[in-house]
């Protein structure tokens, strides 16, 4: 293993970050909302999702005509809910990947740099990088071609 880039880890806090400025960030209106906004989606969808794994486990268990029932060659429908759940595990990671990135990720930032700053608002708030622009595409003269 490898030192630590000079500094420390990359995501460390600055070194004035105490316990104090945690507990200031963590008591904050700010904080509340980003666990709130966090759970919104979170509770319902697992619920939601577990709810989706016991049917197919109790028709898997106790509808042995219905999951048996064939829907394309020898392909059942067990097969095709069982697809299903793969499917559904996916679309979720997908979703909240989208959620966390609209609403969950630039709350973080701007307290992730609260704490950095020592418990104070940060200056401005953080723009994320940005790609630089690409040069204007000109169309050439075929005297510039040759």
């Amino acid at each position: 293993m490898g030192a630590p880039p000079p500094g420390g880890p990359v995501d460390s806090p600055a070194p004035h970050a105490d316990a104090a400025v945690y507990a200031e960030v963590e008591a904050s209106e700010e904080f509340r909302e980003l666990r709130r906004s966090s759970r919104v989606f979170a509770f319902p969808v697992t619920l939601a999702f577990l709810g989706w794994y016991l049917l197919y486990v109790l028709l898997s268990s106790f509808a042995d005509g219905f999951m048996s029932t064939k829907l394309v060659g020898h392909l059942n429908m067990a097969f095709f809910l069982g697809v299903a759940q793969f499917a559904t595990t996916f679309l979720i990671a997908w979703l909240y990947a989208r959620y966390a990135d609209a609403r969950l990720d630039p709350r973080g930032a701007l307290l992730k740099s609260r704490i950095e700053n020592g418990g104070r608002a940060p200056a401005a708030e953080p723009v994320p990088p940005t790609r630089p622009a690409a040069p204007p595409i000109t169309a050439a003269t075929p005297e510039e071609t040759v």
